[in-house]
């Protein structure tokens, strides 16, 4: 009987190029074909569901940093999903990536005390870019789904 791929859920907010190009390095990491048995899922943050965070073996979080803050789309996806992931998906890694023009610190304290709370297990240092992501900080990025991805295998 073969054993079920392990699941990495990328949770994302992407409405700029920025965005998109950390989320495609994002993706890259974790699909790099040294990583196996890891099925990574990618799902925008206004549309993923609530089962979808509960079969997933690990999170990859993606938004950017708006007014100080994590986007509205990623706060809608914890408030809908935060009471049924209590106590089910505890030390389960996570990686989160942000994106902001100014401060992100409000943004990166509020990831904190979400997955906090839950219980989750901080796989990697935050990857925080401001402004045009540079080659060292998509070289982040990468290593942030390649590390949470690894953790998943086997």
């Amino acid at each position: 009987m073969s054993k079920l791929p392990s699941r990495l859920l990328i949770v994302h907010h992407t409405p700029s190029p920025h965005c998109q190009e950390m989320l495609e390095a994002v993706v890259a990491g974790a699909t790099d074909p040294e990583i196996v048995g890891v099925e990574v899922v990618r799902r925008p943050a206004l549309t993923v569901s609530t089962a979808e965070m509960l079969e997933a073996d690990g999170y990859v979080l993606g938004t950017p940093v708006n007014l100080g803050y994590v986007s509205g789309a990623l706060k809608h996806a914890f408030d809908q999903a935060y009471y049924p992931l209590l106590d089910s998906t505890r030390g389960r890694p996570f990686g989160a990536y942000l994106h902001g023009n100014e401060g992100t610190e409000g943004a990166e304290r509020a990831v904190a005390t979400i997955t906090t709370g839950l219980g989750w297990a901080k796989a990697a240092e935050y990857v925080v870019v401001m402004g045009k992501p540079s080659t060292d900080d998509l070289e982040g990025c990468w290593n942030l789904g390649a590390t949470v991805a690894a953790m998943l295998m086997g």
